[in-house]
Protein backbone atom coordinates (compact mmCIF):
# COMPACT_ATOMS: atom_id res chain seq x y z
CA UNK A 1 0.00 0.00 0.00
CA UNK A 2 3.05 2.28 0.14
CA UNK A 3 6.84 2.33 -0.14
CA UNK A 4 7.19 1.69 3.61
CA UNK A 5 4.09 -0.48 4.06
CA UNK A 6 3.70 -2.50 7.26
CA UNK A 7 6.02 -0.13 9.13
CA UNK A 8 5.76 3.03 11.27
CA UNK A 9 7.29 5.01 8.37
CA UNK A 10 4.34 4.35 6.04
CA UNK A 11 2.05 7.22 5.14
CA UNK A 12 -1.12 7.44 7.21
CA UNK A 13 -4.62 7.17 5.74
CA UNK A 14 -6.52 10.34 4.88
CA UNK A 15 -5.28 13.92 4.54
CA UNK A 16 -1.78 14.88 5.69
CA UNK A 17 -1.75 16.32 9.20
CA UNK A 18 0.69 17.80 11.69
CA UNK A 19 4.36 17.80 10.81
CA UNK A 20 3.76 15.82 7.60
CA UNK A 21 1.40 18.51 6.28
CA UNK A 22 3.84 21.20 7.40
CA UNK A 23 6.64 19.60 5.37
CA UNK A 24 4.55 19.13 2.22
CA UNK A 25 2.54 22.38 2.12
CA UNK A 26 5.35 24.54 0.65
CA UNK A 27 5.29 22.24 -2.40
CA UNK A 28 1.49 22.06 -2.67
CA UNK A 29 1.35 23.48 -6.21
CA UNK A 30 3.70 20.80 -7.56
CA UNK A 31 2.58 17.75 -5.61
CA UNK A 32 0.79 14.87 -7.38
CA UNK A 33 -2.94 14.66 -6.79
CA UNK A 34 -3.69 13.01 -3.47
CA UNK A 35 -0.36 13.68 -1.78
CA UNK A 36 -1.87 16.21 0.63
CA UNK A 37 -5.55 15.29 0.71
CA UNK A 38 -5.01 11.53 0.78
CA UNK A 39 -4.40 8.77 -1.76
CA UNK A 40 -4.83 5.00 -1.70
CA UNK A 41 -4.01 2.44 -4.35
CA UNK A 42 -7.08 1.23 -6.29
CA UNK A 43 -8.68 -1.92 -4.90
CA UNK A 44 -10.49 -4.38 -7.16
CA UNK A 45 -13.49 -6.49 -6.23
CA UNK A 46 -11.36 -9.61 -6.64
CA UNK A 47 -13.44 -10.99 -9.49
CA UNK A 48 -12.21 -12.07 -12.90
CA UNK A 49 -14.42 -9.46 -14.56
CA UNK A 50 -13.84 -6.29 -12.61
CA UNK A 51 -16.17 -4.02 -14.54
CA UNK A 52 -16.01 -1.18 -12.03
CA UNK A 53 -12.23 -1.04 -12.39
CA UNK A 54 -12.48 -1.14 -16.18
CA UNK A 55 -14.96 1.77 -16.12
CA UNK A 56 -12.64 3.82 -13.91
CA UNK A 57 -9.71 3.09 -16.21
CA UNK A 58 -11.72 4.02 -19.30
CA UNK A 59 -12.73 7.28 -17.64
CA UNK A 60 -9.12 8.12 -16.73
CA UNK A 61 -7.96 7.37 -20.28
CA UNK A 62 -10.74 9.49 -21.76
CA UNK A 63 -9.78 12.39 -19.47
CA UNK A 64 -6.22 12.08 -20.83
CA UNK A 65 -7.42 12.32 -24.43
CA UNK A 66 -7.46 8.61 -25.30
CA UNK A 67 -10.33 6.85 -27.04
CA UNK A 68 -11.17 3.27 -28.05
CA UNK A 69 -11.42 3.17 -31.82
CA UNK A 70 -12.47 -0.21 -33.22
CA UNK A 71 -11.40 -1.97 -30.04
CA UNK A 72 -7.96 -0.33 -30.02
CA UNK A 73 -7.07 2.35 -27.48
CA UNK A 74 -5.54 5.30 -29.29
CA UNK A 75 -3.97 8.50 -28.07
CA UNK A 76 -4.76 12.06 -29.18
CA UNK A 77 -2.28 11.55 -32.04
CA UNK A 78 -4.15 8.47 -33.25
CA UNK A 79 -1.35 6.09 -32.32
CA UNK A 80 -2.31 2.79 -30.61
CA UNK A 81 -1.48 2.59 -26.92
CA UNK A 82 1.03 -0.22 -26.49
CA UNK A 83 4.12 -0.99 -24.44
CA UNK A 84 6.44 -3.82 -23.40
CA UNK A 85 7.26 -5.22 -19.97
CA UNK A 86 10.94 -6.00 -19.50
CA UNK A 87 11.51 -9.20 -17.52
CA UNK A 88 14.24 -11.78 -17.07
CA UNK A 89 13.67 -15.10 -18.82
CA UNK A 90 14.25 -16.89 -15.54
CA UNK A 91 11.52 -15.03 -13.64
CA UNK A 92 8.69 -17.40 -14.53
CA UNK A 93 6.54 -16.23 -11.61
CA UNK A 94 6.73 -12.58 -12.70
CA UNK A 95 6.07 -13.53 -16.32
CA UNK A 96 2.93 -15.39 -15.25
CA UNK A 97 1.71 -12.37 -13.27
CA UNK A 98 2.51 -10.06 -16.19
CA UNK A 99 0.47 -12.25 -18.52
CA UNK A 100 -2.56 -11.76 -16.27
CA UNK A 101 -1.98 -8.01 -16.38
CA UNK A 102 -1.70 -8.12 -20.17
CA UNK A 103 -5.04 -9.94 -20.42
CA UNK A 104 -6.68 -7.22 -18.32
CA UNK A 105 -5.14 -4.48 -20.47
CA UNK A 106 -6.48 -6.15 -23.62
CA UNK A 107 -10.01 -5.49 -22.37
CA UNK A 108 -9.15 -1.80 -22.49
CA UNK A 109 -7.83 -2.06 -26.03
CA UNK A 110 -4.24 -1.69 -24.81
CA UNK A 111 -1.59 -3.95 -26.30
CA UNK A 112 1.18 -5.03 -23.95
CA UNK A 113 3.74 -7.78 -24.29
CA UNK A 114 6.46 -9.39 -22.20
CA UNK A 115 9.99 -8.69 -23.39
CA UNK A 116 11.86 -11.62 -21.78
CA UNK A 117 15.65 -11.31 -22.01
CA UNK A 118 18.62 -13.04 -20.41
CA UNK A 119 19.94 -11.80 -17.08
CA UNK A 120 22.84 -9.86 -18.60
CA UNK A 121 20.54 -7.96 -20.97
CA UNK A 122 18.05 -7.35 -18.18
CA UNK A 123 20.70 -5.74 -15.97
CA UNK A 124 22.18 -3.70 -18.84
CA UNK A 125 18.82 -2.41 -20.03
CA UNK A 126 17.74 -1.50 -16.50
CA UNK A 127 20.98 0.39 -16.01
CA UNK A 128 20.41 2.31 -19.26
CA UNK A 129 16.68 2.89 -18.55
CA UNK A 130 15.98 1.04 -21.81
CA UNK A 131 12.43 -0.18 -21.12
CA UNK A 132 8.79 0.85 -21.08
CA UNK A 133 7.93 -1.04 -17.90
CA UNK A 134 10.35 -3.11 -15.80
CA UNK A 135 10.19 -5.23 -12.67
CA UNK A 136 11.85 -3.81 -9.56
CA UNK A 137 11.88 -5.54 -6.18
CA UNK A 138 11.79 -2.93 -3.45
CA UNK A 139 13.16 -3.70 0.01
CA UNK A 140 13.55 -0.73 2.36
CA UNK A 141 14.68 -0.73 5.97
CA UNK A 142 13.44 1.13 9.02
CA UNK A 143 16.56 3.31 8.76
CA UNK A 144 16.30 4.94 5.32
CA UNK A 145 19.04 7.47 4.67
CA UNK A 146 21.30 8.82 1.94
CA UNK A 147 20.55 5.85 -0.34
CA UNK A 148 17.10 7.36 -0.89
CA UNK A 149 18.75 10.00 -3.10
CA UNK A 150 19.98 7.15 -5.30
CA UNK A 151 16.48 5.65 -5.40
CA UNK A 152 14.35 8.74 -6.00
CA UNK A 153 16.56 11.85 -5.98
CA UNK A 154 16.55 14.26 -8.92
CA UNK A 155 20.29 13.88 -9.58
CA UNK A 156 19.89 10.11 -9.96
CA UNK A 157 17.14 10.48 -12.56
CA UNK A 158 19.66 10.80 -15.40
CA UNK A 159 22.42 8.77 -13.78
CA UNK A 160 22.72 5.45 -15.60
CA UNK A 161 22.71 2.51 -13.25
CA UNK A 162 20.81 4.34 -10.49
CA UNK A 163 17.72 2.86 -8.87
CA UNK A 164 15.61 5.85 -9.88
CA UNK A 165 14.10 3.76 -12.66
CA UNK A 166 11.03 5.99 -12.96
CA UNK A 167 13.19 9.03 -13.64
CA UNK A 168 11.36 11.13 -11.08
CA UNK A 169 12.67 14.66 -10.52
CA UNK A 170 10.76 16.36 -7.73
CA UNK A 171 11.84 19.23 -5.48
CA UNK A 172 9.40 17.90 -2.87
CA UNK A 173 10.99 14.44 -2.87
CA UNK A 174 14.48 15.96 -2.65
CA UNK A 175 13.38 18.13 0.27
CA UNK A 176 11.79 15.23 2.15
CA UNK A 177 14.97 13.18 1.74
CA UNK A 178 17.07 16.11 2.99
CA UNK A 179 14.81 16.53 6.01
CA UNK A 180 14.85 12.82 6.75
CA UNK A 181 18.64 12.55 6.53
CA UNK A 182 19.16 15.69 8.61
CA UNK A 183 16.50 14.93 11.24
CA UNK A 184 17.61 15.36 14.85
CA UNK A 185 14.56 13.70 16.39
CA UNK A 186 12.62 10.50 15.81
CA UNK A 187 9.47 12.55 15.28
CA UNK A 188 10.97 14.61 12.44
CA UNK A 189 12.53 11.51 10.89
CA UNK A 190 9.21 9.64 10.87
CA UNK A 191 7.29 12.65 9.57
CA UNK A 192 9.76 13.17 6.71
CA UNK A 193 9.61 9.47 5.77
CA UNK A 194 5.80 9.54 5.80
CA UNK A 195 5.81 12.72 3.70
CA UNK A 196 8.25 11.14 1.22
CA UNK A 197 6.04 8.05 1.07
CA UNK A 198 3.02 10.21 0.25
CA UNK A 199 4.71 11.91 -2.68
CA UNK A 200 6.06 8.64 -4.07
CA UNK A 201 2.83 6.70 -3.69
CA UNK A 202 0.58 9.48 -5.00
CA UNK A 203 2.94 9.85 -7.95
CA UNK A 204 1.72 6.49 -9.34
CA UNK A 205 5.23 5.51 -10.41
CA UNK A 206 4.77 1.80 -9.78
CA UNK A 207 2.19 -0.96 -10.30
CA UNK A 208 2.48 -3.34 -7.34
CA UNK A 209 2.79 -6.99 -8.40
CA UNK A 210 3.01 -8.81 -5.07
CA UNK A 211 4.36 -8.55 -1.55
CA UNK A 212 5.68 -11.01 1.02
CA UNK A 213 3.34 -11.28 4.00
CA UNK A 214 5.26 -14.03 5.80
CA UNK A 215 8.86 -15.19 6.19
CA UNK A 216 9.44 -18.74 4.98
CA UNK A 217 12.62 -20.73 5.45
CA UNK A 218 13.44 -24.44 5.30
CA UNK A 219 16.08 -25.85 7.64
CA UNK A 220 17.21 -29.11 9.17
CA UNK A 221 15.50 -29.83 12.47
CA UNK A 222 18.77 -29.80 14.40
CA UNK A 223 19.24 -26.08 13.79
CA UNK A 224 17.81 -23.76 16.45
CA UNK A 225 17.09 -20.03 16.26
CA UNK A 226 16.04 -17.31 18.73
CA UNK A 227 12.38 -17.05 19.59
CA UNK A 228 12.60 -13.27 19.01
CA UNK A 229 14.31 -11.45 16.15
CA UNK A 230 14.58 -7.66 15.67
CA UNK A 231 11.45 -6.01 14.28
CA UNK A 232 11.78 -6.02 10.47
CA UNK A 233 15.39 -7.03 11.03
CA UNK A 234 15.44 -10.66 10.06
CA UNK A 235 16.16 -9.99 6.38
CA UNK A 236 15.92 -12.53 3.59
CA UNK A 237 18.48 -14.84 5.21
CA UNK A 238 16.83 -14.88 8.65
CA UNK A 239 20.02 -13.90 10.45
CA UNK A 240 21.95 -17.22 10.22
CA UNK A 241 24.76 -15.79 12.35
CA UNK A 242 22.58 -16.17 15.47
CA UNK A 243 21.46 -19.75 14.78
CA UNK A 244 23.01 -22.71 16.57
CA UNK A 245 22.92 -26.49 16.66
CA UNK A 246 22.37 -28.52 19.80
CA UNK A 247 25.15 -30.97 20.62
CA UNK A 248 24.23 -34.63 20.47
CA UNK A 249 23.13 -36.03 23.81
Amino acid sequence: TSYFSNSPLAMQDGPATGRVAELLTPFADDLPAGALDGYALPVSDGSARNRAGIRRAMGALADAGFSADGGTMRGPDGQPLSFSILLSKGSSENIAIAELYIQALARLGITARVDAVDDAQFVARNAAFDFDLAIFRRALSLSPGNEQRYYWGSEAADQEGSRNLMGVQSPAIDAMIDTMVGASSAEDFTAAARALDRVLTAGRYVIPFWQFTEDRIAHVAALKYPSHVPLYGDGPNYMPEVWWIEPAQ
